[in-house]
């Protein structure tokens, strides 16, 4: 017998089709399993697919890249709540995810910007190895990090935006992803996201990275208030804000299909 979900794609972080980071969310009644999730995560082939379920007044919320699931993510839980908010009509304006990897996540919603409320990731100094750097196009960082991921910061902006990836020789050196940033030009810091290994070259735009940068950028530039730019070639925008240990990042998201999966 074949079971009929729907599905919708979801550009995050821009207000521009085409533009931001493409995320595919599949609402749920009850949880199908996870190889199912992971097969239609990498028959979607966009960075992540989001699946969700109610439970009482909130709802339970999963993310998978076209590889495996991952523990958090900024742009496809921007996009969960954007089609609960206009497709099926949910009538509140702060929404409540809960999630096995990063706790409760909140989406408010002001207009048509959205505003998530996530965890910051302080980084920690850490050691690079020339292997890392001649990937990256051997461009040398003036200083490095890890979280989650590995964290170079470079002088300027044209730094980020010309490193050209060997994403063959970076998958190989290391399995979690590589975060590339500096002072922005036009705003207050821009940044790169490649995790090739994650079946990923180049995230376009990355709201979890921001959980990340956010700190640093706040302690770096002396403010709370960040204006971020994802320079991949679709390009980001977000508004930030360190608040405590909390971090909160908004932005616009676009519909651009709804359909059925046959599964």
């Amino acid at each position: 017998m074949t079971t009929k979900l729907p599905i919708y794609q979801v550009d995050a972080f821009t207000d521009q089709l085409f533009g931001g980071n493409p995320a595919a969310v599949v609402p749920l009644s009850q949880w199908i399993s996870a190889s199912e999730m992971q097969k239609i995560a990498a028959e979607n082939n966009v960075s992540e697919t989001a699946f969700f379920i109610p439970l009482g007044d909130h709802f339970e919320l999963r993310w998978f890249t076209p590889t495996f699931e991952i523990d958090l993510c900024g742009h496809a839980t921007l996009a969960t709540a954007h089609i609960l908010f206009t497709e099926l009509n949910y009538p509140k304006d702060e929404i409540h995810f809960h999630t096995l990897k990063a706790g409760t996540l909140t989406v408010t919603r002001k207009g048509k910007l959205y505003t998530l409320d996530f965890p910051a990731r302080p980084v920690e100094k850490h050691e690079v190895s020339d292997a890392l750097i001649k990937a990256l196009g051997g461009k040398k960082p003036i200083d490095v990090f890890r979280a989650r991921d590995i964290m170079l910061v470079y002088e300027s902006e044209k730094d980020v935006q010309n490193l050209q990836p060997d994403f063959s020789a970076l998958a190989k050196i290391d399995q979690d992803g590589v975060l590339v940033t500096a002072k922005g030009d036009h705003c207050d810091f821009v940044s790169r996201f490649f995790i090739p290994a994650a079946g990923i070259n180049e995230d376009p735009v990355t709201g979890s990275t921001h959980c990340n940068l956010i700190p640093y950028w706040a302690e770096k530039l002396g403010k709370t208030q960040l204006h971020a730019c994802q320079i991949s070639e679709r390009k980001g925008e977000l508004w930030c804000e360190l608040k405590a240990d909390r971090v909160l990042m908004s932005g616009n998201a676009v519909t651009y299909l709804k359909g059925e999966i046959y599964l």
